[in-house]
């Protein structure tokens, strides 16, 4: 089975990577690499922040590894909060904190569009590719649900009535920016394998 660095520590991420490539590849973290680093996202973009870290991640391993970075795009705030979603409020990456400064925000807008936008960034055999994951939806008012992470108790994809943390795994991979994205880069593994 082949073997791809994933680079992130994020438990959450991991396991909806590995929920959708169960069997095919053997997916592991950079801590189960052995490489305890926390890689710069310096960039404007969800884009250059994966290359970044790809890149990092394969100068440090000569492996084959991926990486992937993901941003709420609120239309109302500009984008916001984009490539900072993870530290909207901070830099300690508190997910309540976000979602609340994030409904503060919004409060006196009637426009909540928004969109999760997934690019994930291989490089395989020393060449680099890239697979992107979109989903439209609307941020609501309130919390609800228990399950998933970051922003999910406030995002409603577009076709459901049930925010991302109201769903099973299962029920959020069928709208998921991260699933879509993911979709493709394994369309690609597969044709290599």
């Amino acid at each position: 089975m082949i073997t791809i660095i994933f680079a992130t520590n994020n438990q959450h991420k991991v396991d909806e990577i590995r929920a959708v490539t169960a069997g095919k590849f053997n997916i592991i973290t950079m801590k189960e690499a052995g490489i305890n680093i926390d890689i710069p996202e310096p960039h404007d973009n969800v884009t250059d922040n994966a290359i970044e870290k790809a890149k990092t991640l394969h100068r440090l391993t000569s492996e084959n590894v991926f990486s992937e970075d993901t941003g709420l795009e609120v239309d109302a705030l500009n984008g916001e909060p984009g490539v900072k979603s993870a530290r909207y409020a901070g830099e300690d990456k508190n997910f309540q904190a976000n979602i609340d400064k994030l409904l503060e925000n919004l409060a006196s807008h009637t426009n909540k569009k928004a969109r999760f936008r997934t690019v994930i960034c291989l490089i395989w055999n020393n060449n680099m590719h890239l697979f992107e994951g979109v989903c439209e939806g609307q941020i609501t008012t309130e919390q609800y649900g228990q399950k998933g992470f970051g922003y999910d108790p406030v995002f409603i994809p577009d076709g459901s009535n049930k925010t991302f943390a109201q769903m099973s795994m299962e029920e959020k991979n069928v709208f998921s920016h991260r699933r879509k994205a993911t979709d493709q880069l394994i369309g690609f593994l597969l044709q290599q394998a």
